[in-house]
């Protein structure tokens, strides 16, 4: 399997991942674009979906996030969920300029976070053949309600005002745990499966990653509301992989947004939690995934 390096320009700020060539491909092929969810790295399981997606004959283009991991931005460690849209199209436009590309059958992957990310890109980019987004977020103030406490939210209004304001004053800032041993504690992600899925890969396979985001993130996060585009996506074919036991992105949200998207589409629900999909569960995600791209894009 051929792999190699890249990197590309997003108006003005470099990207960095891998290119994959698909097996058994001469001349322009089928390519899925693909970065990952709330804060991750590459190498975070992305190789592995990339690897499988190569082995069927599709190219696969992956990317680090606008400020984390090997591509550049500022300020670091910050997740602008509309700047990480642009850049699937500023990665779809370069991946066109490839001889290894055909430019009439791109397809988009994305997991968590980015899984809202594609829900947008699918519904307002006409190049985009075929999209497959798994265990996504659908509602940021909805996933926000199920995660935080009502008694602690309004304590986190009062962080962000406080953050707004110092920035306006010339402060760096303010930073917040992605996770926390102690679910309770302030955090990004304050689920118990969320703390042991980013430590452990995070030591095991990213010591890129960074147990930090701005904590602006976070009020970006609770704004977002991807699902809002899914019955906009037809008549491109969506696939959604949902995992029966997430309770970072809820299950039932997910199911709930798909029910308003038209045809085609597919929902596949998986055993197990949302980062099952990542390790024990990743064949039953990933299978499908490559035949909902082989079957629209060709392989």
């Amino acid at each position: 399997m051929t792999r190699r390096d890249i990197e590309f320009d997003a108006e003005g700020v470099t990207l960095r991942g891998w290119f994959y060539t698909g097996e058994g491909v001469s001349g322009p092929a089928p390519t899925v674009v693909m970065a990952h969810g709330f804060s991750a790295v590459k190498e975070m399981y992305l190789d592995s979906f990339a690897e499988a997606f190569a082995a069927a004959g599709l190219n696969a283009l992956v990317f680090d996030n606008r400020n984390f991991g090997a591509s550049d931005g500022e300020p670091r460690q910050e997740i602008d969920p509309w700047a990480q849209v642009r850049d699937y199209r500023h990665a779809i436009t370069w991946a066109t300029t490839l001889d290894e590309v055909d430019p009439t059958r791109i397809g988009i992957w994305g997991s968590s976070y980015s899984g809202g990310h594609v829900l947008v890109v699918g519904a307002i980019d006409r190049r985009v053949k075929a999209v497959v987004a798994q265990v996504p977020l659908v509602s940021g103030s909805a996933n926000i309600g199920e995660l935080v406490r009502a008694d602690f939210r309004a304590g986190f209004r009062e962080m962000f005002d406080a953050d707004r304001a110092a920035r306006f004053a010339g402060d760096p800032p303010a930073m917040v745990p992605v996770v926390d041993a102690d679910p309770m504690a302030p955090s990004a992600l304050p689920t118990p499966d969320s703390w042991t899925w980013f430590t452990e890969t995070g030591k095991d396979r990213a010591p890129s990653w960074r147990n930090e985001v701005t904590l602006r993130t976070v009020e970006m996060l609770g704004e977002y509301e991807p699902g809002t585009y899914i019955g906009r996506i037809s008549p491109t074919p969506l696939m959604m992989v949902v995992a029966r036991e997430d309770h970072l992105t809820p299950a039932h949200l997910a199911i709930g947004a798909y029910e308003h998207a038209r045809e085609p589409k597919r929902l596949v629900i998986v055993p197990g939690g949302h980062f099952d999909a990542y390790v024990e569960g990743f064949g039953d995600a990933s299978a499908p995934a490559r035949d909902w791209f082989v079957e629209h894009l060709g392989g």
